[in-house]
């Protein structure tokens, strides 16, 4: 099963929180430049729309529990199959994982 391998100081300043994707020994404010967003200059965060802030969350989602977007897509269809609200079937499938 593939993983993402790269820098994981750039996902948590992309995402502007703390992704616990380091162990939590130091706090994120010494481990990382949280404010600047990754790339050589470090553009400002722009206004999004709601679909920009959907897939923000969804890609926050998807880099805490580590789930590439293909096993993230069968994840949804499975909490979309079962019965109750499908965003915390999702949550919960993805706790179990």
């Amino acid at each position: 099963m593939a993983r993402y391998l790269g820098p994981t100081c750039k996902l948590s300043r992309r995402e502007g929180t703390d992704l616990f994707l380091k162990s939590g020994v130091r706090p994120i404010d010494s481990k990382c430049k949280t404010e600047a967003i990754p790339g050589q200059h470090g553009q400002r965060r722009g206004r999004l729309s709601d679909y920009g802030v959907q897939l923000r969350e969804k890609q926050k989602v998807r880099r805490i529990y580590g789930v590439l977007e293909r096993q993230f897509r069968g994840y949804y269809k499975e909490a979309a199959r079962q019965k109750g609200v499908t965003g915390e079937n999702l949550l919960q499938l993805l706790e179990c994982r």
